[in-house]
């Protein structure tokens, strides 16, 4: 049972990476530009398109990776929290974005990127497989 659900767990999030990164290059564009915050040194619609093709990468790995499936949880872990700070910023400067009009809706759309980050260890075998080999087992995970 609990392989069967994370490895379902594992190919829900893949697809929604996969969507939210199509969404990044096409009709969701303008809102996900929304969340760049303005001390990002880079043209907000470059960073959108970057992390829109890395969504998309790490969706599809999560979902085709069998090896390193480990280390692409971690992989996809540590984007969400490298991410994170786009949704702080929508919310420290009031920034609508994907319905997202209010201080409270953007301050509890903070709440679910470490959910995010769990689901990502959890749903790969992540944590299990640093806890029983450290990093070298991480890396080298078959």
């Amino acid at each position: 049972m609990g392989a069967t659900a994370r490895s379902v767990a594992r190919w829900v999030l893949g697809v929604v990476l996969v969507g939210a990164g199509i969404g990044h290059l096409t009709s969701r564009r303008e809102e996900f530009q929304a969340q760049v915050p303005d001390w990002v040194p880079v043209d907000a619609d470059v960073v959108v398109l970057v992390s829109g093709v890395v969504e998309i990468v790490l969706g599809v790995a999560l979902i085709v990776v069998r090896r390193r499936r480990a280390l692409v949880g971690w992989i996809v872990a540590g984007f969400f929290v490298v991410i994170f700070p786009g949704n702080v910023a929508q919310w420290v400067e009031g920034t609508d974005a994907f319905g997202l009009d209010t201080d409270s809706k953007r301050f509890v759309r903070l709440l679910f990127q470490p959910a995010l980050i769990v689901w990502a260890l959890w749903s790969t075998g992540a944590w299990r497989t640093l806890r029983r080999g450290g990093v070298d087992a991480v890396v080298a995970h078959t």
